[in-house]
């Protein structure tokens, strides 16, 4: 339960720290990377829960 709670709060700062950056910078290659790479760690956290059973 501990990793899927700091998990969600990790996401979530990283995602506002980014879209601030976004909202300042608003470069269209830049916003391709930010939404790709955090697809990428969304989906690393949902398989690390399912792996550890936390998630069906």
């Amino acid at each position: 339960m501990t990793n899927a709670i700091t998990g969600l709060i990790g996401l979530a700062l990283v995602l506002t720290f980014l879209g601030i950056l976004l909202a300042w910078i608003k470069a269209i290659p830049l916003i391709i990377i930010v939404v790709f790479v955090m697809s990428l760690a969304v989906i690393d956290f949902v398989r690390s829960l399912r792996t550890n059973g936390r998630l069906r």
